[in-house]
């Protein structure tokens, strides 16, 4: 099976050569999978080099034109360090365009911390108006990122090595129902699904498959939850541990409730080890996920 990534330079490339407006900045990553498109569009494929906060601005400057721009490279670079320029180019100037990332929050380990971004979500929180997209497998990052080039709005495409096993469909706003159950809900989080639904077999719980995470589907998750007992929550994420807490708890803001939210820890791991292990150091593995989730809602 290709990678997400893979399918990201298949389909974008696919995509420059059907529609005019688009266009894709390059900050070196990915540089030599899209050289046949630099080739065939040279004045739409541009590669800004390690210049992280010109890849935003140009981009935005494209935006301004009427183009449709898609700015690429490692999620610590592409919203971490040109983040002023994210705010700024992007939100302030009012205009759009399409965040593409690579790397997660550990999918090179050896690359050490700078090339990993687990608060990257938690920090495009901090603006308004971002469409946040997660996908758990190839064929969902390309139906999303399809959707996303098709707009005007700002949209954070957030691509790992981690895939599920299947790919269910996606609609780009809310939750899908994967498993129903009455002793309380568990929404996986892009790549996590398989990890979830393995760790919760046997559990009577509801499973959600959340592929778009903001705007968060809150009302997706009171049909979850039904009208029975306290409502109980787990939201796995593949990045910082609690990003999604506070949307779950403004949702049920008029019931009481409880909230876990599992995810990457703010600790630095200083060992590189591979991208299973900083899953297990995590508690994101799938032993770890049964007893952390079984823990909460005192199912056994």
């Amino acid at each position: 099976m290709d990678t997400m990534r893979d399918r990201f330079i298949a389909t974008t490339t696919a995509l420059l050569a059907e529609d005019p407006r688009l266009a894709l900045v390059l900050a070196e990553i990915s540089r030599d999978g899209f050289d046949m498109a630099a080739r065939a569009h040279p004045d739409r494929v541009i590669n800004v080099g390690i210049r992280e906060q010109l890849l935003i601005g140009a981009g935005a400057g494209m935006a301004l034109t009427g183009m449709r721009p898609v700015m690429h490279t490692f999620a610590s670079f592409l919203v971490e360090r040109p983040f002023e320029q994210v705010k700024l180019d992007l939100g302030h100037q009012g205009v759009g365009g399409v965040l593409v990332s690579a790397g997660g929050s550990y999918d090179w380990p050896a690359g050490g911390f700078t090339h990993m971004s687990p608060g990257d979500v938690a920090l495009l929180d901090t603006l308004d108006g971002w469409t946040v997209h997660v996908p758990g497998h190839p064929d969902e990052a390309e139906a999303l990122l399809r959707q996303a080039v098709a707009g005007d709005d700002k949209v954070y495409v957030r691509l790992s090595l981690q895939s599920n096993s299947a790919a269910h469909p996606v609609s780009g706003q809310g939750f899908s129902t994967v498993k129903r159950g009455r002793g309380g809900v568990v929404i996986s989080v892009g790549p996590m699904l398989d990890n979830v639904l393995a760790a919760t077999e046997g559990l009577d719980v509801s499973v959600l498959h959340a592929t778009t995470v903001r705007p968060f589907d809150g009302a997706g998750l009171r049909r979850a939850l039904g009208g029975g007992g306290v409502p109980d929550v787990v939201i796995v994420e593949p990045y910082l541990a609690g990003t999604s807490t506070s949307a779950a708890n403004d949702a049920l803001a008029d019931l009481p409730h409880r909230v876990l939210g599992l995810g990457v820890g703010r600790r630095e791991l200083r060992r590189y080890g591979q991208l299973a292990d900083h899953l297990a150091a995590h508690g994101l593995d799938e032993r770890s996920l049964r007893q952390r989730i079984t823990g909460f809602l005192g199912t056994r």
